[in-house]
């Protein structure tokens, strides 16, 4: 149902369409985030000939009828318009665009709706069942054409970095910048470069870094966030200096072992090498052949 609803045209810019039900939805990055014009949305969705009145009176109708205002969960962001100039526009991210199409009373959101309804019910699902969240996870990764073998060494990763974040957050890491300061000193300390850095030489944007990484690179990752657990549990760390130290010191132990093992094969550990263009090769030696 999800590929009848939408599909992502994808390019390299940070402007891009969306096709929902076969119409263009522009769309941007802000804050690190995809944002909808809601204006199109509605247009795909409904038969308006004025999808921006039908916004307008859509927000008075919610506001008159839930007590909410829909446009507290949007923002006015530039989008190119049809006499290829960018004008402000109310944008909304994935979860204020899901909250409005469950306002819009039209036949052509009810498939929409319905498959919202069932995501709702996996997840109530899953919280009462993890292990069917792991399921759907290796499911999601088997569709996409990962190894087994890559499947249970990612699995094992995420678990070994709950466990880690958990930590954290009982001994004093808080906000988000936190977490992202405590895995870039992991990450230095095993591979001798940042997650952005790394991201930079497998040539990703917003992909998931750890997605794209080949069974010697998990496994460091893996080894750098396991002993950076052990360390911070076996002193009962405290405080976000303290976790910090505890992240250089695992990611150094994971480090040295990189370092001995690039020096025994004579090769290096990170790769430029990512899932995109592993799949882009075998399509493109799978087109030869046919």
């Amino acid at each position: 149902m999800t590929e009848n609803i939408n599909k992502i045209q994808n390019n390299n810019t940070n402007t891009k369409i969306a096709i929902f039900k076969g119409k263009k939805v522009r769309k941007t990055i802000h804050n690190n985030e995809w944002w909808f014009s809601v204006v199109d949305v509605a247009a795909a969705l409904t038969d308006s000939a004025n999808p921006n009145d039908y916004w307008y009176k859509m927000k008075i109708r919610v506001k008159d009828e839930d007590g909410i205002e829909l446009s507290t969960i949007c923002r006015q962001l530039k989008l190119l318009a049809n006499d290829g100039k960018k004008y402000a526009t109310d944008c909304a991210n994935t979860e204020g665009i899901f909250r409005i199409i469950q306002s819009i009373p039209s036949p052509k959101a009810e498939p929409f709706k319905r498959w919202l309804a069932c995501v709702g019910y996996e997840r109530v699902k899953e919280i009462e069942d993890p292990e069917l969240a792991m399921k759907r996870t290796r499911a999601i990764y088997k569709a996409k054409g990962y190894s087994d073998d890559w499947i249970e060494k990612r699995m094992r990763g995420i678990a070994i970095r709950e466990e880690l974040t958990d930590e954290w957050q009982k001994r004093g890491a808080k906000e988000q910048k936190d977490y992202a300061i405590l895995t870039a000193e992991i990450s230095k300390a095993t591979f001798g470069i940042t997650p952005g850095e790394y991201k930079k030489i497998k040539k990703l944007n917003r992909e998931n870094l750890r997605d794209h990484m080949n069974d010697l690179e998990l496994i460091f990752s893996m080894l750098g966030e396991r002993a950076t657990t052990e360390i911070t549990k076996t002193d009962d760390s405290r405080g976000f200096d303290k976790l910090q130290s505890d992240a250089q010191e695992g990611g150094k132990i994971a480090g040295n072992a990189r370092k001995a093992l690039e020096k025994k094969t004579g090769k290096k550990v990170v790769s430029d090498e990512n899932y995109l263009n592993a799949s882009q090769s075998k399509k493109q030696i799978k087109d030869k052949k046919l």
